[in-house]
């Protein structure tokens, strides 16, 4: 038996004391119900923009009358298959023709048969930009940014069009998110997909290509060793868009049809992209906000202006100035839009999407 002077007691820290109530054991309990709700967060930032795009596009999409671009496609749809061919005036719409044209083999050439494509396509883009802004922000900006694309005039109206064009959205906010995935962690297996959605992209609308200036800015500024992967596959997804882009134009086809950038038509612009000239001003606004500079925002914020800029030089030569033509542009606004809300206090960003609600509901109401 040691006596007291020369026991040897183990210091606090050493010693491993056991603990009977479990007060000083981590709340693992706490820590799954955090998990739990950053979960619920996630799939709440892309299945409500997608559930409120799919209710207000589905809104008079049987009753709505025929625009004036869907009448080719009415055609196209009833047509027989060798009637329909991938050259013509606008070569653009020969890929979406076949489409419709096998769309209307399985489930019929009425309207709202030929609309529901396009809705469908806006439903999904709805999605991808929740999920798009969570994945470079937060769950809060994704579901501020989903609901901010939801309930866009246009989002709406072209979810209830027979055309091309909201199938062109979806694809540009699949290839930007499959960008991100890949360049957050760059393997080459990940740019196989980011490959089929610049295929999807240039099949749907070819001058939506002019995206593929933001990503390559994007890429060399901040990624600049996957360059070299990066334009593998783009080279993949471009090849066959080329070759049917070269058999149109050869046979005397137009990429796409728009009006020369005259002042006037430039500043009619925004309230044809965003469906009221206020909206824009107001998400262009929130951009300022979005700290455009830092990798999280810079790819919406090139995805935003660099088309714009791009297709603004391209109408120096040729006419293709539209702002249909810079409808794949928008999903980038309305992640700005919902980065720079999430960084705001509740009570400021909630009275911003009343204020984006109110312009919407605004411009559909009848002139």
């Amino acid at each position: 038996m040691m006596d007291a002077d020369t026991m040897v007691l183990p210091r606090i820290g050493d010693a491993a004391v056991e603990d009977p109530w479990g007060e000083d054991r981590p709340r693992r309990s706490t820590a799954r119900a955090a998990t739990a709700a950053v979960t619920r967060w996630r799939i709440a930032a892309w299945l409500l923009p997608a559930v409120l795009t799919g209710a207000l596009g589905a809104t008079r999409i049987a009753t709505a009358g025929p625009s004036a671009g869907e009448s080719a496609a009415r055609r196209a749809a009833t047509s027989p298959w060798q009637g329909i061919g991938l050259t013509g005036d606008d070569i653009a719409l020969g890929p979406y023709h076949l489409l419709l044209r096998g769309w209307a083999e399985l489930f019929g050439a009425t309207d709202l048969a030929l609309r529901v494509p396009s809705l469908l396509a806006m439903v999904g883009a709805a999605a991808l930009v929740g999920a798009l802004a969570t994945r470079i922000a937060t769950p809060a900006a994704g579901l501020l940014a989903g609901l901010i694309f939801a309930a866009l005039p246009t989002s709406i109206r072209y979810a209830q069009q027979a055309q091309p064009y909201a199938l062109a959205v979806f694809a540009a906010v699949l290839a930007t998110w499959l960008l991100a995935s890949a360049l957050d962690r760059p393997r080459p297996r990940r740019l196989v997909p980011y490959a089929g959605a610049v295929l999807l992209l240039g099949l749907c609308q070819p001058v939506a290509l002019l995206l593929l200036a933001a990503h390559g800015w994007v890429v060399l500024a901040f990624r600049r060793r996957d360059t070299v992967r990066w334009l593998a596959a783009v080279a993949v997804g471009l090849l066959p868009v080329a070759a049917l882009l070269a058999v149109g134009v050869r046979d005397g086809g137009r990429l796409a049809s728009g009006a020369w950038p005259g002042a006037t038509v430039l500043a009619a612009t925004p309230g044809e992209l965003f469906g009221v000239v206020a909206l824009g001003g107001v998400l262009a606004g929130l951009a300022l906000f979005s700290l455009p500079l830092r990798y999280a925002a810079a790819i919406c914020t090139a995805w935003a202006l660099v088309p714009a800029l791009g297709l603004l030089a391209l109408a120096q030569a040729v006419p293709v100035w539209s702002a249909v033509n810079l409808l794949f542009t928008v999903p980038a606004w309305a992640v700005l839009g919902g980065v720079a809300l999430a960084r705001a206090r509740a009570a400021g960003a909630l009275a911003v999407l009343a204020l984006v609600a109110l312009l919407a509901a605004a411009a559909q109401l009848p002139a």
